[in-house]
């Protein structure tokens, strides 16, 4: 399906997907005959977590095959996962995927002429100096292209690994969620990468800046692509319009069919009362039975016929309510009722220090802790939960209170092989499996989906049962630690961590690149951290 925005002409698809279908090993089912196109030059991804978006990138990008249904190309296809998995010992040029193209051209320099080398070169013969312009552009050389990945930060790694993507001249470019880890001075590099991406870029993100530098925005809902011709704001003013006017469009298809029933028991009450009259009349008497019997005949044909007649309209109407039904979405949010923890301000909860300056947080206080990749963060992070020990040239915390609650990034404080009730019951031993089973359905954990294993749910289920053991605590947290909570989460899911959170009346430390979701959550400090690790407190996030 595809939606233009005013002034789009239309163009030849870049991918195109045809009825494609993927089954897991286990028979369940992951894409259901999605159908849809990417056009070509810069698309943003989006969808809820769940909804197939990586699955679905994998497919394109050839690493799974579809159970059926086709996938075409206008071109070959480079593709970046989420996670990037390198040996320890892995060089920028391994990052880059251009390690075997650079040994064959030193060997043959070398003097070896062997015949692979120069397949395995082809047209790259200028790679070493394509490589040095794209490494240029993000602050390195290559002369760093025998340097050892562990050198550098994650959120370099990744504008690396996304880099050997543009020099290696692919039609089609499939990154997912790239900017996840990456501090605000390396996302700005990225945004400027794909600002001037050659070919078709599709970008699978639920960073809101970065789909705003988008030409289209695609979107993966309930098996179903729909491209718009715009970025994400203008997709999203366009979809708020589309289902206000389906839900009018539902209330009027409602009231048609409340309006045709009516009629219609209006009309058999008329029948009946036609029918007592035609019955008392040839009681009493006084015209004949052969007339008599006419009558009733044609009385019969023209009940029927009126019946017909306002049965199809009730069915018609109840048809046209179920097409303007399917239309209206039925989006669910979190809604929570939270114990208070019962901290007054004048409560201190930690203490962060710094070259002899103090900084207190206290009371329902909400702290973010801010800095480039490598200035310190998770290191603070960890010595404020004694989970490591202090460096006497770096900032110091400490904890004032012993009621913590810690959502650390990769979500792994859940017991995969118990339940959402048991990982909850561990950190709430004192609540009914009732209660907690009222509390998980308010954050849209509903049925089988709260007694499976955790290790089987999706990611956005295993986040929300981290953010049931965190939120449902009895006795509840005093204080509440998130490291990067917002990743890998889809849009609608920030949102409902932020409202989730708004209803939390205890004291937060959120560390975070994502400065939307802090205002969205109402920060009250903000603890810097520099390239060198000092520590600064700011008035406000920076722009």
């Amino acid at each position: 399906m595809l939606h233009s925005a005013p002034h789009t002409q239309a163009q030849k698809s870049a991918i195109t997907l045809r009825d494609v279908t993927l089954e897991w090993p286990d028979g369940s089912v992951a894409l259901d005959r999605v159908s849809g196109s990417f056009l070509p030059g810069r698309t943003g991804l989006v969808g809820k977590n769940g909804a197939g978006k990586s699955t679905l990138l994998r497919l394109i990008a050839g690493e799974l095959a579809p159970t059926s249904g086709h996938i075409d190309t206008a071109g070959d296809v480079g593709y970046l996962a989420q996670t990037l998995t390198l040996a320890g010992d892995a060089t920028i040029a391994d990052l880059l995927g251009i390690s075997g193209v650079l040994t064959a051209i030193r060997a043959i320099e070398a003097g070896d002429v062997a015949e692979e080398h120069f397949d395995m070169i082809g047209d790259d013969w200028d790679i070493e100096s394509r490589a040095d312009e794209a490494l240029g552009r993000i602050g390195f050389a290559a002369s760093d292209l025998d340097r050892r990945v562990s050198e550098v930060s994650g959120g370099e790694a990744m504008l690396i690994a996304i880099t050997g993507l543009r020099i290696r001249r692919t039609a089609i470019t499939l990154l997912d969620e790239p900017t996840n880890n990456l501090d605000r001075p390396t996302r700005a590099r990225l945004a400027e990468l794909i600002d001037e991406w050659p070919g078709t870029i599709v970008v699978v993100s639920h960073d809101l800046e970065l789909l705003e530098r988008m030409e289209h925005t695609t979107e993966l809902h309930a098996g179903v692509l729909t491209t718009f011709g715009g970025p994400y704001s203008e997709w999203q003013a366009h979809l708020e319009q589309e289902q206000a006017a389906a839900q009018q469009a539902a209330k009027s298809a409602q009231q048609t069919l409340r309006a045709e029933k009516r009629q219609r028991v209006e009309a058999e009450t008329k029948l009946a009362r036609r029918e007592r009259t035609a019955k008392k009349t040839q009681k009493d008497g006084g015209i004949p039975k052969i007339i008599q019997g006419r009558r009733a005949s044609s009385a019969q044909e023209a009940a029927g016929s009126l019946r017909n007649t306002l049965d199809d309209k009730v069915r018609a109407a109840q048809s046209a309510l179920d097409a303007a039904d399917a239309r209206v979405r039925e989006d669910e949010h979190i809604h929570l009722t939270l114990p208070d923890p019962g901290v007054p301000r004048g409560r201190r909860i930690a203490e962060f220090e710094d070259g002899g300056r103090t900084v207190v947080v206290q009371g329902p206080e909400r702290v973010a802790l801010i800095g480039a990749n490598g200035s310190g963060k998770s290191t603070l992070i960890a010595q404020l939960l004694g989970q490591r020990e202090g460096d006497p040239d770096r900032p110091a915390a400490r904890l004032v209170t012993d009621t913590v609650g810690y959502l650390p990034q990769r979500l792994d404080g859940l017991v995969d092989g118990e339940s959402a009730i048991q990982n909850v019951q561990r950190v709430a031993p004192g609540t009914e499996q009732g209660t907690i089973r009222n509390q998980l359905a308010r954050l849209l954990l509903r049925g089988d989906a709260v007694d499976r294993p955790v290790r089987t749910l999706s990611g956005g289920e295993r986040f929300r049962v981290s953010l049931a053991t965190l939120l449902l605590a009895d006795p509840p947290a005093q204080l509440l630690v998130l490291d990067e909570p917002t990743n890998n989460l889809d849009i609608a899911s920030v949102q409902q961590l932020a409202e989730a959170l708004d209803a939390y009346r205890g004291a937060l430390l959120v560390v975070s690149h994502d400065f939307g979701f802090l205002k969205r959550i109402g920060i009250d400090t903000v603890l810097a951290l520099d390239e060198e690790g000092r520590m600064a407190q700011l008035p406000e996030l920076p722009e």
